[in-house]
C-alpha cells in the first residue's frame, strides 16, 4: 500500500499571483466566445508562454524554469480557479516528462529550447484509438523499422491540440502483440514532427467536435516515415514510459479539478452572500450551506492528495497510486462543488453570463478522461489492495 514520506513543496504563493495577472486579461466573455467559434485560446497561450510559464519543468539549461511537477500543477490550478481553461495548455507540462525522463540528450538539446521559447509546441499525446478506449496495451498503430526509420500506419482518436501544435508524442506497436510475453510489451513513444508529416501527406487531421471546447481531433496517420532518432528511449518499452508521463498527467489534472472546484466556491460563496429570498441571503440556509461546506472539504482533501503525488514524482519515488487517487478524489470533489454551485444559482446557473454552466460541462470530463474512475478503483483494488484481476 501507499506510504512512503516525502516532504511537500510550499504553496508558490507568488506563482499563483504572477499567473492570475496574466487571467485577469482574458475575462469569461474571452472563454464564451472561444466556445461558441470552436477556437483556440491563441493569445493566452502566448502569454503563458511568454512568461515562460509552460516550460516550468524544462531545465533551465534548455531554457526553461527548472522548477517541479508541483509548480506547474500550481500554474494549471489556479488558470482554473480564474475561471479561465488549463486544458489548453497542460498537456505540454506533462508531456514534457515524458521527454525530459527518457529522452536522448540529442532529443532535449533539440526539442527543449524551441519548445521553452515558445517557437515549437508540444501538446498533443496520441495515444487513444477507437476500438481500444483504455486498454492501451491493445492499440493496433503500427511502426516497422526501415533502415534510419520507422514506418507507421493507424488511426487515434481524443488527440486534443494537435491542430495547433507543431510536435506530437505517439505510441505505436513496434512488436505484434502475439510475439510478447507480456501485452504491455513491444511499445514505443516517437515524437512526431507534425509539420513534416502533413507535408509527406501522412497525417490527417480532422476536428472532433465535443461538449467541451478542449481542441480535440482524429489523428489519421498513413505510411509515415519518422526518423529512428525520434524514438524515445528504446523500443518495446514504451508502455513504461507511458505510466511515468501519464502519473504526470493524473496529478496535473487532479490540480486543474481543484481549481475548477474552488472558482464554483468562489462563485457560490459570493452569490449566496448576495442573493436574497424571503428577506435573507440565501447563504444563511443550511440548504446551501452544508453542499459548499462539504465541497471545501472534500477540495482540501483532494488538493493535499495531489500534492503528495507530485512531492513523489518529483522525488522519482513511486507515485502511480497516489496519482490515480488524487485524481479521483479531485474529480468527485469537483463535481460535487458544480453540483452545489448550480443548486447555489438556481435558474442562473443555466445563464451563460454566470459561467457557471460552462464549467459544469467541462468539470464532467474528469470521472472519464485522461482515466475513469472504475479504471482507477480497479487498479487500487488489484495492485495496492492485492485483490484478484477484474480484467
Amino acid at each position: 500500500m501507499t506510504g512512503a514520506t516525502v516532504a511537500l513543496e510550499p504553496d508558490h504563493a507568488d506563482l499563483r499571483e504572477a499567473v492570475g495577472s496574466i487571467c485577469a486579461k482574458y475575462p469569461a466573455e474571452y472563454w464564451r466566445r472561444l466556445e461558441d467559434t470552436a477556437g483556440y485560446p491563441s493569445e493566452f497561450v502566448a502569454d503563458l508562454t511568454a512568461g515562460g510559464f509552460l516550460a516550468v519543468m524544462i531545465p533551465e539549461e534548455f531554457g526553461g524554469g527548472g522548477g517541479s511537477l508541483r509548480m506547474a500543477a500550481v500554474i494549471l490550478e489556479t488558470i482554473n480557479r480564474h475561471g479561465c481553461s488549463a486544458s489548453q495548455g497542460h498537456a505540454q507540462m506533462y508531456i514534457m516528462a515524458t521527454l525530459l525522463r527518457h529522452g536522448s540528450d540529442e532529443q532535449k538539446r533539440r526539442y527543449l529550447p524551441p519548445i521553452a521559447s515558445g517557437e515549437q509546441r508540444l501538446q498533443a499525446f496520441a495515444v487513444t484509438e477507437p476500438t481500444t478506449g483504455s486498454d492501451t496495451t491493445q492499440v493496433t498503430t503500427r511502426a516497422i523499422r526501415d533502415g534510419d526509420e520507422y514506418v507507421i500506419d493507424g488511426q487515434k482518436v481524443w488527440t486534443s491540440r494537435a491542430l495547433h501544435s507543431d510536435l506530437m508524442l505517439l505510441l505505436a506497436r513496434t512488436t505484434p502483440a502475439q510475439e510478447c510475453a507480456r501485452r504491455s510489451d513491444g511499445l514505443s513513444v516517437f515524437l512526431v514532427d507534425i509539420n513534416e508529416a502533413r507535408r509527406q501527406g501522412a497525417l490527417t487531421i480532422s476536428p472532433l467536435p465535443a461538449m467541451i471546447n478542449h481542441n480535440t481531433t482524429e489523428v489519421y496517420v498513413d505510411g509515415l516515415r519518422v526518423p529512428a532518432g525520434n524514438l524515445i528511449g528504446t523500443e518495446g518499452q514504451g508502455f513504461r514510459y507511458l505510466l511515468d508521463g501519464l502519473n504526470a498527467e493524473r496529478t496535473i489534472v487532479a490540480s486543474e479539478a481543484v481549481g475548477d472546484g474552488r472558482f464554483f466556491l468562489d462563485k457560490a460563496v459570493r452569490y449566496a452572500g448576495e442573493r436574497v429570498v424571503f428577506g435573507r441571503p440565501i447563504g444563511r440556509n443550511q440548504g446551501i450551506q452544508f453542499p459548499l461546506a462539504r465541497a471545501y472539504a472534500e477540495l482540501e482533501a483532494a488538493d493535499m492528495m495531489a500534492r503528495r503525488a507530485a512531492a513523489l514524482f518529483d522525488a522519482r519515488q513511486p507515485c502511480g497510486s497516489d496519482a490515480n487517487i488524487a485524481k479521483l478524489l479531485a474529480s468527485e470533489a469537483c463535481w460535487h462543488a458544480g453540483e452545489a454551485a448550480m443548486q447555489t444559482h438556481g435558474g442562473f446557473a443555466f445563464a451563460r453570463e454566470f459561467d457557471v454552466e460552462r464549467k459544469w460541462r467541462e468539470c464532467r470530463v474528469y470521472q472519464i478522461a485522461p482515466v475513469s474512475t472504475n479504471m482507477i478503483l480497479a487498479h487500487l483494488a488489484q495492485h495496492v489492495l492485492g485483490l484478484p484481476r477484474s480484467y
